[in-house]
């Protein structure tokens, strides 16, 4: 049985649940439900974590041939994720190969979804936080879209806003694909889930 760590990156506290830069943590959260994980205060790890089994029929499935996968939300902000990442890596004795991280992504529109192993941080606090402190880019990542703002909006402000009313309609589905996605490379690696998840 092979054991994973999956984090949703995303701010810590009610003011920040419902913002584009949460929907990591949201997607995570989707994967705690349907594990049926109870979430476990980690203060020293400075995370939350739920323990689920993944298998053929998903999250929460029961049987022999089951992953053990850890499901993480940072109690940092998400320019210091990193923090409990690495903490994380270390208590569970893995590797950055079994880590999957689930974020926003700016440069994929609003509703798409890719999938893929290392690459750059394109920008992104929390994953440059988690490459300066686990000192590798090399782990699963699972990019979840929310578009880039039109017209003079700064980015920080666009990532620290809500959904708007047409978008929470779909935000659903978005996690929802996320979270089917995390299933999938936790069961049946890489290359199939870019086939069937990349949008």
């Amino acid at each position: 049985m092979a054991t994973w760590l999956v984090v949703g990156l995303g701010n810590p506290g009610p003011a920040y649940a419902g913002h584009r830069h949460n929907i990591g943590a949201m997607a995570a959260a989707e994967l705690a439900r349907r594990g049926r994980g109870v979430r476990k205060s980690q203060r020293l790890l400075k995370a939350d974590t739920a323990d689920i089994k993944v298998g053929e029929a998903g999250a929460g499935a029961v049987g022999g041939d089951l992953d053990r996968v850890v499901l993480a939300r940072t109690r940092t902000y998400m320019n210091e994720s990193g923090v409990p990442v690495r903490a994380l890596l270390g208590h569970l004795k893995l590797r950055p190969d079994h880590l999957i991280v689930i974020h926003d992504e700016l440069d994929l529109d609003f509703d798409r979804l890719k999938v893929k192993y290392g690459g750059g941080d394109n920008g992104h606090n929390g994953l440059k936080s988690i490459r300066a402190m686990a000192r590798t880019g090399e782990y699963y990542r699972v990019r979840a879209g929310i578009g880039r703002p039109a017209g003079p909006i700064d980015v920080s402000d666009w990532v620290l806003s809500n959904f708007n009313r047409s978008e929470v309609s779909s935000l659903p589905g978005l996690v929802g694909r996320a979270a089917d996605a995390t299933e999938s490379l936790i069961r049946q690696g890489l290359d199939a889930t870019q086939q069937r998840y990349n949008s």
